[in-house]
């Protein structure tokens, strides 16, 4: 088991994320006001505590006890009352944003994941972080899969 250390947020893309008391996460949205919201694969992302400052990379939940990045696609996370799905792992820097001019440095890439969230709910540092199992196949989704069939969309 694991613990979220902070929980943090912007309204711009590609900027540091400014550390909040605690969010709400809406099912098939992502974080209230965030943004990264929306519908699509990477609505919450996480970093693990050991490896950054408080939103000093662009993620949404730091989490100190697991290794993030070695978790299989589809793992579903419980996090205060929310459920998450672990839908990517690392993510392709197409230019040189304004975390990486700060930082000297972007760890997303190579530590961060990504979720959508499943069910919704609040979530503040403190809050217990755990797996709870694989998402059914048919509702997990890798988009670097050359494989996999894009999901539908209504």
């Amino acid at each position: 088991m694991g613990t979220v250390k902070a929980v943090c947020t912007s309204a711009v893309k590609g900027i540091q994320k400014s550390e909040q008391q605690y969010v709400d996460l809406v099912p098939d949205w992502g974080i209230e006001d965030d943004a990264h919201a929306g519908p699509w694969h990477r609505q919450v992302s996480l970093l693990g505590y050991e490896r950054m400052e408080n939103g000093s990379f662009g993620e949404n939940i730091i989490v100190e006890g697991f290794d993030l990045k070695t978790l299989p696609i589809g793992t579903r996370f419980v996090v205060g009352d929310a459920v998450l799905e672990l839908t990517q792992v690392g993510k392709q820097c197409h230019k040189h944003c304004a975390i990486y001019h700060k930082m000297g440095d972007c760890i997303m890439p190579r530590e961060g994941v990504f979720c959508k969230v499943i069910k919704g709910g609040r979530v503040c540092a403190g809050d217990s972080f755990d797996t709870i199992g694989k998402a059914p196949a048919a509702s997990s989704y890798d988009p670097y899969d050359i494989h996999a069939s894009r999901p539908k969309t209504s």
